[in-house]
């Protein structure tokens, strides 16, 4: 069962920082979660929301803020003073962090996101030889459809906010090989659970942090947990 880190072990360091995943690849992760957005002169950084408020120092959308004014901000003092001054990671920074042989990457294409962006963050990817240990996600469907035109080698997921109808065929369209539903749904719809693994495509729910809920997960069938207890998961799978 994969135990893939969400936004790094972002249980004991700032999310989506270098830190972060420095410290899930020590604690075990086998898969490391990062989402990325581009700056407004098309530099890809590693950031969760659409704005830069909750976790630096800054205010503004990421789209609108160029890569010079992202790179002058403090990432890492709203988790803890001990982590002052850390910044928000470019793409690039956490490519060179995770190149050595490792964990694989499950890496998240925020929207908004051009042809012209997805294709620079693809690129991105296969310069640091990093295909065959990516899988690509997002909740739009539109974005997964430019990963697929510009780089059909590369493994695609489908993000849900919830198994909806149109789940299933959209798995199908898309061809992926994972689809990520929250925890609440693959407890509560073991159906489209079982549809999705019947036809080879892995489930692996967000956000898992609750340690009673782990067995019953695991039970459903599902292949990996995105969970902020890396650790923790570590050794609770090795305990199974």
């Amino acid at each position: 069962m994969h135990n893939v880190a969400h936004r790094g072990y972002s249980a004991v360091a700032p999310e989506n920082t270098l830190p972060a995943f420095a410290a899930a690849v020590r604690a075990g992760a086998t898969l490391i979660e990062f989402d990325v957005r581009t700056t407004s002169d098309d530099v890809p950084v590693v950031i969760h929301d659409r704005t830069v408020d909750r976790t630096t120092t800054g205010q503004g959308h990421v789209w609108d803020l160029t890569y010079s004014e992202v790179a002058a901000l403090d990432a890492g003092a709203w988790f803890s003073p001990a982590y002052a001054g850390v910044r928000v990671p470019t793409l690039t920074a956490t490519l060179e962090l995770l190149r050595a042989p490792g964990p694989g990457l499950l890496l998240e294409i925020k929207p908004p996101a051009t042809l012209s962006q997805v294709k620079t963050i693809m690129e991105l990817v296969g310069s640091y030889g990093l295909v065959d240990r990516t899988i690509v996600q997002s909740f739009d469907p539109e974005v997964i459809r430019l990963v697929r035109e510009v780089a059909p080698a590369v493994r695609r997921g489908l993000l849900r906010l919830r198994f909806e109808a149109d789940t299933v065929p959209l798995v199908d369209e898309l061809d992926v090989v994972c689809c990520n539903p929250s925890r609440a749904d693959v407890l509560g719809d073991p159906a489209t659970v079982a549809s999705l693994t019947g036809r080879g495509v892995e489930v692996m729910p967000w956000t898992a942090n609750d340690m009673t809920e782990w067995p019953s997960l695991a039970g459903a069938g599902i292949a990996g947990l995105i969970t902020d207890r890396v650790a923790e998961l570590t050794g609770w799978s090795a305990g199974r």
